[in-house]
């Protein structure tokens, strides 16, 4: 080794070793989120009582705060002495606190809920939410005064399969958000299937028990109603079994392309075209099997650029005994997989990935990765002695140079706890600039962890409002300049599994207190260079054309 390489080695060896910038403590108590999520298991062993469910950091009522919503899952009809449940809508007071709002809003009905995806799909300027079920699914209409009203069978989006993750999008460029949301298999009561991991028992079955469903496309009409395209999309796949959905631009067309991960099924990469049709291109892109060629059992999925080269790679999150895969982004519209040889590789293979998300939680300008994980069967441990029914997540910090490191027994003892997680999101729900996390359990409560940061950092934040495009700005990219370095995010409605986080985007910026450059690509086209980005605040960004 000669002399002027060493110090170099020391700085990576003190950044490997350096303790976690961050602790994330649970208030869910003190905050007032009393939830417990109801999947109607009675020992009968149905399959969907594995799957929900998932939350939504949102601000449904316009006053700057991160409200929450907690989708629920319910008893089945007849079941003895059956526990009924809701979703759950609770109101950012602003203070820490949140208060339940559910009674009167829209939800306080009971539904076999999944997902959550939510946006203002009309353009009156307040958040509406879809909700996926074991059919069928349900828009509710934001009419203010924290009144939801249900719109689904006059906008035509009740599909009745087997909902999981659904998001919004302007696939077609027109300004109107329009919906994509997957269904996972076939499956119903009368149809159910005995299966048992020791021959004696019934155990949940494994998807490869059942047929496949298609996702399905809606184009907003721009007047309140929705018609199915799926078809004439070419996203029709009856042997799709879609747990999660990024939207990105992979190609950098300027078009919004679409990746599924689907369980023990190859994943999609469906390239738009621009011409309101779909291709799929995840062979050819090296994104639908793993290295050795066989299909994953895939769950949760995100998009982001976590290594500074302006694309957006893939994280999708897998079943247990399968690693994570980390898909990056080479350009010329292929990735590979760096998953197995790095530490999100080798650490995840013994979890089961549920949601799977990049966020920056130490506001450092590197994308971190957040998974959530737990298994689906209970008793798993009396046939695999190391993989279990509760299991911790996994926070890997990223260390620059495609390096990440796996903090979370580092950052307090309370979200290395195990637990048999499902969905999760990100958000700043206590306005200090750090992002925040809620965490749903399957058959058990939620979790609302606040970040707290040990090492003071600057950040910088935007949230947009389109006006040739959608006023959300849902499928703008933002490229944000700052100490000769460039990070590039996407404003995106889903994210993960099942979940929404919250819409303003964050940068961090570290111990830069200055921004050099801000450019919005809108989905109209537009490019647009934003005059104020002083550090400390969310901005709100008007498009300009």
């Amino acid at each position: 080794m000669s002399w002027p390489l060493l110090p170099l080695l020391l700085v990576a060896l003190v950044a490997e070793d350096a303790p976690a910038p961050a602790r994330f403590v649970d208030v869910t108590e003190q905050a007032g989120i009393h939830f417990t999520h109801v999947n109607g298991a009675s020992g009968k062993k149905y399959l969907p009582e594995t799957m929900g469910s998932g939350c939504a950091f949102f601000d449904f009522d316009s006053d700057g705060d991160q409200d929450i919503l907690l989708v629920s899952s319910t008893s089945w009809p007849g079941a003895p002495a059956g526990r009924s449940a809701t979703p759950a809508l609770y109101r950012n007071k602003g203070n820490g606190t949140f208060e339940d709002v559910t009674k009167g809003s829209g939800f306080d009905r009971p539904i076999y809920g999944m997902g959550v995806a939510t946006s203002d799909y009309d353009a009156d300027s307040d958040p509406d939410v879809y909700l996926t079920a074991l059919g069928p699914n349900v828009l509710l209409r934001n009419d203010g005064g924290g009144k939801f009203t249900d719109v689904t069978a006059s906008a035509g989006v009740g599909d009745d399969g087997f909902g999981s993750s659904a998001t919004w999008l302007d696939y077609d460029k027109d300004s109107d958000l329009d919906l994509f949301l997957l269904n996972y298999v076939q499956w119903s009561r009368e149809t159910d299937i005995y299966c048992s991991l020791d021959g004696k028992t019934k155990s949940y079955c494994t998807p490869e028990s059942y047929d496949g469903a298609s996702p399905v496309l809606y184009r907003n009409d721009g007047k309140g109603k929705f018609a199915d395209v799926t078809r004439e999309a070419g996203l029709y796949n009856p042997r799709g079994k879609g747990l999660g959905v990024a939207v990105f631009d992979f190609d950098e067309d300027g078009h919004l392309d679409l990746a599924v991960a689907n369980d023990t099924q190859p994943n999609n990469l469906y390239k738009n075209g621009g011409n309101g049709t779909f291709s799929d291109v995840g062979v050819l892109a090296g994104v639908a099997f793993s290295e050795s060629g066989v299909a994953r059992g895939a769950m949760g999925i995100d998009a982001g650029d976590y290594d500074g080269s302006g694309r957006q790679s893939l994280l999708i999150g897998n079943f247990s005994n399968e690693m994570i895969s980390l898909y990056h982004n080479e350009g010329r519209g292929f990735f590979i997989d760096a998953a197995p040889v790095s530490e999100v590789g080798r650490a995840s293979l013994l979890t089961l990935a549920f949601s799977a998300f990049f966020f920056d939680f130490d506001l450092d300008g590197l994308l971190d990765i957040f998974v959530a994980n737990g298994h689906v069967e209970n008793d798993i441990q009396a046939v695999q002695q190391r993989v279990t029914y509760a299991q911790p997540p996994h926070l890997f910090r990223n260390l620059g140079q495609s390096r990440f490191r796996d903090v979370a027994k580092e950052v307090g003892p309370e979200l290395g706890r195990p637990v048999v997680a499902r969905g999760a999101a990100h958000g700043d729900f206590d306005s200090d600039g750090d992002l925040d996390l809620l965490v749903t359990t399957n058959g058990g409560r939620a979790y609302l962890y606040r970040n707290d940061l040990q090492t003071p950092a600057s950040w910088v934040g935007f949230r947009l409002r389109g006006t040739a495009s959608n006023r959300d700005g849902i499928g703008a990219r933002i490229r944000l300049t700052a100490g000769g370095k460039t990070q590039t995010s996407m404003v995106k409605s889903s994210t993960g599994y099942l979940s929404q986080s919250q819409l303003p985007v964050v940068f961090g910026l570290g111990k830069l207190s200055a921004v050099e450059k801000v450019e919005i690509l809108w989905p109209s086209g537009t490019t647009q260079t934003v005059s104020s980005s002083a550090p400390g605040r969310i901005h709100l960004v008007e498009e300009t054309h």
